[in-house]
């Protein structure tokens, strides 16, 4: 499926105010910033597909996870300040899955693969943080704590040499999860 037909899958649309009310702004597909479009944002409904949002343009700062389903007030439900600035679509993806985790910087020292989701690296590999990967398939989200909980951050088909700059400063990461098809 070409990438056109994929975005037109995926749809969000953002509204001011909680329950779906106020001033709304939809998206199909990569934003980097929406505060041209609106001043804050209390509720979204995801009609199709996956998205990250973040709460600094440019696909910065902190990010949430957003499936298919309605948020009538996931601000407050998700801890977040009304200032969601950018967003991201998830592509569909439907294929393996595979990731290269390393303890140190640039592919540096004890490395691991994953194919499929780990709930604690330390339980599974050993490892107390893991500092850069390579994300050869699939799309994943990774979790600062173990049970797939804390902050996240999402990892698409690429090198990750150095986490730290990267704006991850202080940032580790404890389990990880695939985003699958079955999410959309």
């Amino acid at each position: 499926m070409t990438s056109t037909g994929m975005n037109m899958m995926s749809r969000i649309t953002f509204y001011e105010d909680r329950n779906f009310q106020g001033r709304s702004y939809e998206c199909t597909s990569d934003c980097p910033d929406m505060s041209s479009y609106m001043s804050r944002c209390h509720s979204c409904r995801v009609e199709r597909g996956c998205f990250m949002v973040y709460d600094r343009p440019n696909y910065m700062g902190n990010q949430y996870f957003m499936r298919r389903g309605e948020y009538a007030d996931y601000m407050s439900m998700m801890g977040m300040s009304d200032t969601i600035r950018s967003c991201r679509m998830i592509p569909m993806y439907r294929g393996s899955y595979r990731m290269r985790i390393y303890e140190r910087d640039n592919f540096q020292g004890q490395m691991y693969e994953l194919m499929d989701d780990c709930e604690s690296i330390m339980d599974r590999f050993s490892m107390s943080n893991f500092m850069s990967c390579n994300v050869m398939e699939g799309h994943w989200l990774m979790y600062e704590q173990p049970h797939y909980r804390g902050r996240m951050w999402y990892m698409r088909p690429g090198e990750y040499r150095n986490f730290m700059s990267m704006g991850m400063s202080g940032m580790r990461f404890m389990s990880m999860r695939r985003i699958m098809d079955s999410w959309y």
